[in-house]
This record gives structure tokens, sequence and C-alpha cells, in this order.
């Protein structure tokens, strides 16, 4: 399998050097092992917890499993034996070298059910996700740098893959496919049965580490919901409409599905002391390929429906907007804001000076004034003293402004 340049990588190397354990967290089968492995010398020792051997071995004695000397011991999935917590806890504060432990996670461990160790002031966790564009196209995550600074050029270089151009269609088939890096070598008319097997797994295996289903097919249901819910504002009562399931399940089977690292949560901007804004968090896939798999979506279906390929176009956005805002050394915080006069700005991007970055997305090919009305009333109501600009991302080819700090650009300069 081709090795990617993750964003990720320098990141690891550095908390490998500063923290005594690092837990490598994110959705099965985005990358995790690869990007540890890779990391891994001739003396490091790697121990895999979907092995049933070592699992027993675990969970019989987690002091002795643990145990070793200065090397870089590599613990794969360590959400099954969660009790390895406590002896790591020992283990690390007898001897305080740095980069002792790896440990790769496919559920978020501190958020699972007993768990109450939390290697506080020993650990710190960083998130891997599916294959961003600019991870697969060889590019640097530099877009918010740019985008805060206001580099935008009049015309905008096409990235050098495999479309020579980019249009809706192009972003579409893009969104298709996903960024599991096995889907990178499967061909298109495959990739739904294999998102349909991960979906199973996850269900008949990892989620009986998290949560007791009693019914599968209610979770296969509400996944679906949840994944045409994507961009929606999280509303329990209408979710669960016509699933026969209790809200306090759905809850707790939703709960579960983030601990997987299926969906996001994306919270709503309240830093102001305007009266009509709304505080309900926006729902999110984190893989559109996953999305229309599950949805049964055809590319010619969405491609002509305006509400699901902005739907998608849009889930697509955040899967590489936040993909770079976790690579970048810099602190930076991802809201939407939404109040009770139907004004919405889809994303907002805070940086550690408070400066904000206003995103609308828009799956056409065209944009209008009428695009950026909620920008420049967000800009002019409730930005005040803050430096604010306001991009709308479109399906067009071309970097267009349209008045001070406010700029329509392509979807691919996330990446190009």
């Amino acid at each position: 399998m081709e090795l990617y340049n993750r964003w990720q990588l320098d990141a690891v190397k550095q908390a490998l050097k500063q923290r005594r354990v690092l837990i490598l967290a994110g959705a099965r089968q985005c990358g995790k092992t690869t990007l540890a492995k890779y990391l891994a010398s001739s003396d490091t020792i790697y121990r895999t917890l979907d092995s049933t051997q070592l699992l027993e071995a675990a969970l019989s004695d987690p002091e002795g499993f643990i145990s070793h000397d200065n090397e870089l011991m590599i613990i794969d999935e360590i959400q099954r034996a969660p009790m390895l917590l406590q002896a790591i806890k020992k283990n690390v504060d007898e001897n305080q070298k740095y980069g002792r432990f790896l440990l790769t996670g496919s559920a978020n461990i501190q958020s699972l059910p007993g768990v109450t160790e939390s290697l506080a002031g020993r650990v710190t966790k960083i998130r891997l996700r599916p294959l961003a564009c600019g991870e697969i196209y060889g590019k640097q995550p530099d877009f918010l740098e740019k985008a805060f600074d206001g580099q935008f050029d009049t015309t905008f270089p096409h990235p050098s893959d495999s479309f020579s151009k980019y249009d809706k269609d192009a972003y579409l088939k893009l969104a298709f496919r996903g960024g599991y890096p096995e889907l990178m070598r499967i061909e298109e008319n495959n990739r739904k049965r294999w998102h349909k097997d991960y979906v199973d797994a996850l269900i008949d295996r990892d989620l009986q580490d998290i949560v007791n289903i009693r019914r599968k097919d209610s979770m296969h249901r509400l996944l679906n919901v949840l994944a045409s819910w994507s961009t929606k504002y999280m509303n329990i009562q209408s979710i669960g409409t016509d699933l026969s399931i209790q809200r306090v399940t759905i809850e707790t089977y939703i709960n579960a599905l983030e601990t997987l690292y299926l969906i996001d949560r994306v919270k709503s901007w309240v830093n102001t002391d305007y009266e009509g804004v709304r505080k309900k968090d926006k729902l999110l896939m984190t893989d559109t390929g996953s999305m229309t798999s599950i949805l049964r979506w055809r590319h010619d279906q969405v491609r002509l429906d305006g509400e699901r390929n902005g739907k998608l176009i849009e889930t697509f956005v955040y899967n590489q907007l936040i993909s770079v805002i976790e690579a970048q050394s810099e602190q930076y915080e991802i809201y939407h804001y939404r109040d009770a006069y139907d004004r919405e700005v889809d994303f907002l991007v805070e940086n550690e000076q408070g400066d904000l970055l206003g995103i609308e997305v828009k799956a056409g090919t065209a944009v209008t004034r009428d695009s950026f009305k909620h920008l420049k009333w967000f800009n002019d109501n409730l930005a005040k003293q803050r430096k604010f600009k306001g991009i709308v991302f479109y399906t067009g080819e071309e970097v267009l402004s349209f008045g001070k700090s406010l700029w329509a650009i392509p979807i691919n300069s996330l990446w190009a």
C-alpha cells in the first residue's frame, strides 16, 4: 500500500520527545497503525490487542504485559484493554523517560465507560483522520495561514492530480471516494461494499466495547439517519422520529458513534451577548465516502439533487478543513453560527489571537453578492473589534473579491 505523507507525522515525532505517553486516536482503517509502524525502529516493541492471545495476556497480567525498559512500546487498539492505563501510569511514574509508550485507539479511550485513569500530565493525544486531499496529493496544510493573512491570488493553480479540471462533478467524485487509505486502490464499483463491511464490523465488534447494543438493526437505522443529518443541527427528538428507540438510548448510541470517530459535533459560536444566537451543535459525518455508502447514494442522483449535493459538499469541505486545523502547531477552534432570524455561517475558525475566519459553502459554480449577506452581517454586528475575513467556498474555478476581506474561492484552495 502507498505510504502517504501524513500531516500529523511531525506532531507525533515531537510528542514522543516531550511526553511519556502518546495516544494516536482515530477511526479504524484511517492509517494509525501504518503511521505508528513507520516510526518504529529495530528495538521497538509492537503489540496489537486485535490478537486474541495478546489481549488475553494483557487482561491477565496488565503490569507484566507493558513492562519494558527504555524502548518505544507500541500498543495497538488500546481501547480493547483500558485497564492497561492504570499499569502504564504506574510504569511511567517509575521510569519517566519520554517516548516510551505509543498507544493507538480506534475509540476515544478516555470516554469509555469505566475508564477512570486520565494519565493527566503524562499523556498527549493526537487525532488522525481519514486522508485529506492535501495528504493524498502531497500538499502542505498551509491554507489557514494564507486565509488569515488574506493571501488570495486572482488566479489559482490546479493541483497535479488525476483531475485536469475541478468542477462540481470532480468534487462530488472526491466526496464519494472519501479518505480511507484502503479505498485509494479499490475500484469505484467496489467501494460501497467495502464501506458496508466496515460499518458492519464496527457495529458487530467495536461498539460492543463501548455500549450494550440489544438491537443491531436499530443502530444501523440510526446511523442511516445520522448520515442524512450531516450538516444539520442536533435535535434528538427529530432524529428519533420513526426509530422506535427511547431518547436515552438514542443519546447513548450517538455518543458511542462519536467515541468511534464516525461523527463529529461542531459547537455553536456563542462568544457574544446577542440574545438571538442558537446554541445547538451541528452534526457532521467524519468521512463523506462512508456517508454516501450508508445512504446508498449514486453520483448521478446526487449531482441533480440540490439538497443532497449541498449537504455532501459541505460535509466534504468540513472533512478537509478540520484536517487542516488539526495539522497546525498553532491552536485553532472551529464553530458554526446560527440565530433566531435564520442567519447562519456554516463554519467559523478562530485563531489564538481571536481573529475570525467566516466560511460559507456553496455547491454551485457561481457566487453572487447575496452569498455573502450572512458573513457581512456577522462582521458588522458580532465580530466587532476582531479581525474578520469572509470566504465562500464554491465549485467554480476562480478567486474573486467581493469587497473588503470577502472572497469567493474554489474548494481546492484547501489543498492546492
